[in-house]
């Protein structure tokens, strides 16, 4: 069973997709109280997985790979998603730049270093290719080729073709240690879906599902409470994917700016949903109200959204779990991602003199 670790690991999107894919998520590590507690509750209670809750700059890189891969056992994947907050696209200007939480990406680099994965693939945001951040890419390249990696280009993926109801792009950075297996690779993967397929199976998924009833005792089935002024307005905003200018409210911040036009709008569920950000649950953040319903998705709903199951639950209220689930990657999307990449980071490799010699009795 391949092994995989998985830092800045959150709720576990990416860990998931990884168990989905036949994987066995060794250690993760996650500092955010409430996600670490998410997490400890849906991966390691079974005693397959050791999570760390340490600050990560404290923890030592060579202990945890000597803790979990002496004897000969190697690392076959490396996941993380370094947080990013400091690439967002919501930064406008130069804000972001020089943000210390931009070179955590670097002590990503230090587990690739200590661990020798046979893969590292790390995922963030689109702003992380912007030229303001250029700096920090450019040093996480010469890392990977001072250590015998070779770093694929970024390729910016989006999850509603990838069988997420959702659209979301994210991007994802390769490193593969053997230079054999990287030449023969085929990545990025080819998208699993489109907008327009003959086969209706392989169109982009609507987000329309997600909005069925929770499970009967579910505590994620949850949505924030609002005035009675949100809710008049609610009602006023015509179903599915009406706008906040329908609704007819207008704030004193609208009246010499008119940008923003999707927050306090409605979800249609015709089609794949925005994307769920940390704020996800919060209509005045985005375009997160109900389809048909007067208020906002609940955490259940957004969770679906990332394609997370019904039995997977999170901890810390309303607030955390929405951004728990907004820092995710979507499960589906990692588990087709790393399903490929197992696949032909381990290819089953037949040693044809030794069968000769066998069957021959010799």
């Amino acid at each position: 069973m391949p092994k995989v670790v998985d830092l800045f690991a959150g709720a576990g999107g990416f860990s998931l997709g990884a168990r989905n894919a036949g994987a066995r998520v060794t250690f993760a590590i996650e500092f955010d109280k409430f996600a670490a507690k998410t997490y400890r509750k849906n991966f390691c209670e079974n005693g397959e997985t050791t999570l760390y809750t340490e600050d990560i700059l404290k923890l030592d890189p060579e202990e945890l790979a000597e803790t979990h891969f002496s004897d000969g056992a190697e690392c076959d994947l490396l996941l993380g998603g370094p947080p990013c907050q400091g690439f967002s696209s919501h930064r406008i200007n130069d804000s972001g730049v020089g943000d210390p939480r931009n070179a955590l990406i670097y002590r990503y680099f230090d587990f690739v270093r200590s661990l020798r994965p046979k893969a590292f693939l790390m995922e963030n945001v689109p702003g992380l290719l912007w030229p303001r951040h250029g700096e920090y890419l450019q040093k996480f390249y010469e890392l990977g080729a001072d250590e015998g990696y070779t770093i694929f280009d970024p390729v910016t993926l989006d999850a509603r073709d990838f069988g997420v109801p959702q659209r979301r792009k994210r991007v994802f950075i390769l490193g593969v240690r053997d230079s054999e297996r990287a030449s023969d690779l085929d990545w990025p993967p080819a998208p699993t879906h489109a907008e327009k397929n003959d086969d209706p199976a392989k169109r982009w998924i609507s987000c329309r599902d997600v909005f069925s009833s929770a499970p009967l005792g579910d505590p994620n089935d949850l949505h924030m409470k609002h005035n009675d002024e949100l809710i008049s307005a609610f009602k006023n905003t015509p179903l599915n994917g009406g706008s906040r200018r329908d609704s007819g409210r207008i704030l004193p911040c609208h009246k010499n700016h008119d940008g923003h036009k999707d927050v306090y709008g409605r979800i249609d569920p015709r089609m794949p949903a925005p994307t769920m950000t940390t704020a996800c649950i919060n209509p005045s953040k985005g375009r997160f109200v109900h389809p048909t319903e007067h208020h906002g998705i609940t955490v259940r709903q957004a969770a679906r959204i990332q394609t997370f199951p019904d039995s997977f639950v999170f901890e810390g209220g309303l607030t955390a779990a929405g951004k728990q689930i907004g820092n995710a990657v979507p499960v589906t999307m990692a588990e087709i991602i790393i399903r490929k990449l197992v696949a032909s980071l381990s290819p089953v490799r037949v040693d044809v003199s030794e069968t000769f010699l066998e069957e021959a009795n010799l």
